[in-house]
């Protein structure tokens, strides 16, 4: 595949942008190639600067749930953008897209909007502390919850194949505050709480943690952390800025059973525009400036196009009560394709899956936290990677991402990929035996 185009901007992109790119992943580092840069998306495809298209799983890492350029989305941006883009004070957008997402979310009674999953996440733990006077987070090995130093300690996602997990700039104080559990150990919780009594404000924890690849919790774990937070007056808090209107009309939470004191929100809530919100008990939102003492503020949150954008898209889930399952159906139509081609090719393979997204792992072992994510194979995944866009298919430029469908996929579409996958290993197994 000839990428000049691409690696021209590249080289542009290099001489004025910090490594070239404004988010590490995006660089393809972790499969070794150079970025594809896009011109444009339609439904489930995207076309780069070259002319060549793909069939898009990534969808802006999860965030278009109903697909590129969706027309009541881009309807919902034009119009908002025609009556002004900013104006540093409130609208009645944002009252609008908070009710929606209060009555589709189980645990939010209160919310605000911020501009990224990473504002979301880190207002979240610094209200947590705040309400309960404590100091210490917990969170979990191979979870990402945005770059804001208390996170960025034993991190997923892009810092795995980036630098180091612990990231330069974290001073030591913000990582003694930080308690780095193991995903799925439930002992290991609670021997924190026994270990720091009285000093956990909060543990945050992606329901489905999404940024070591997939990993699903165990049967009982998350109520077990709803157990121990309750017992010991911490708050939980749900980061689900990925899973959130992804594996449900009510999130993870919503298909767990399980209310958290706290909520973050992002990427799907904004239909593709930068947004994020935190939410969840009244009594603890009571405690944001200005009706409290904990300050938290932004020039651009609420956005009105933001604002129209998420409207626009949850506007679309509700009124479409067959969307989930049918989601659900084309991802297991997927997942099992490639399984049965993996298997046919007698590649160590487990899948992993949630609603409409799914990570393969190249390994033969189950994987359930990050110890057993980093067992699977990546340059096995590069080559991968590499075969599959060569053939017109853009998956997760990382073994330790997720992949995304979204309502524009179709069951051709799907097919298309699994004869994508085949023709993949054929090339890979030929160029093996030479």
């Amino acid at each position: 595949m000839r990428l000049e185009r691409s690696i021209a901007a590249f080289a542009r992109a290099r001489a004025t942008i910090a490594g070239g790119v404004n988010s590490p992943v995006r660089a393809l580092g972790a499969v070794g190639l150079s970025p594809v840069f896009m011109k444009s998306g339609s439904g489930a495809m995207l076309y780069d600067l070259d002319g060549h298209e793909y069939l898009d799983y990534v969808m802006s890492w999860g965030a278009l749930l109903l697909g590129h350029a969706h027309p009541a989305v881009t309807r919902a941006i034009v119009n908002a953008a025609m009556r002004g883009t900013s104006f540093g004070t409130p609208t009645e957008l944002e009252s609008e897209l908070a009710e929606l997402v209060a009555s589709m979310m189980p645990s939010i009674e209160r919310l605000r909007f911020v501009s990224s999953g990473t504002e979301a996440t880190m207002s979240a733990a610094r209200l947590a502390r705040g309400f309960t006077g404590r100091p210490k987070i917990v969170k979990f090995a191979g979870c990402y919850h945005g770059h804001a130093d208390s996170f960025l300690i034993a991190a997923g996602s892009g810092a795995l194949t980036h630098g180091t997990p612990d990231s330069p700039g974290v001073t030591p104080g913000t990582a003694r505050d930080t308690l780095v559990l193991p995903f799925n150990d439930a002992p290991a919780v609670g021997r924190a709480f026994e270990s720091n009594r009285g000093q956990i404000a909060a543990v945050i924890v992606e329901p489905y943690p999404a940024n070591m690849g997939l990993v699903l919790p165990r049967d009982g774990y998350l109520r077990h952390l709803h157990e121990l937070c309750s017992e010991h007056g911490a708050l939980l808090i749900f980061d689900e800025v990925i899973t959130g209107f992804r594996v449900a009309r009510g999130g993870a939470q919503a298909r767990e059973g399980i209310v958290p004191d706290l909520t973050t929100l992002g990427k799907i809530i904004g239909g593709g525009l930068p947004v994020g919100a935190f939410g969840g008990r009244a009594d603890v939102m009571a405690q944001l400036s200005p009706d409290g003492p904990v300050y938290q503020a932004g020039t651009l949150s609420g956005n009105p196009i933001a604002m129209a954008a998420g409207l626009a898209t949850l506007g679309v889930i509700a009124a479409d009560a067959a969307l989930y399952d049918r989601l659900e159906e084309l991802t297991l139509r997927l997942t099992d394709g490639l399984g049965a081609v993996m298997s046919e090719h007698a590649v160590q393979h487990v899948c992993n899956r949630a609603g409409s997204m799914f990570t393969m792992y190249f390994t033969s072992a189950p994987v359930g936290d990050l110890e057993s994510a980093l067992r699977s194979d990546r340059t096995l995944y590069a080559r991968y990677f590499s075969a599959m866009l060569d053939r017109g298919v853009y998956l997760a430029p990382s073994p330790f991402e997720a992949n995304f469908l979204s309502a524009a996929h179709t069951p051709q579409e799907i097919d298309r990929t699994v004869a994508a996958a085949d023709a993949s290993f054929s090339h890979l197994v030929a160029a093996q035996a030479r």
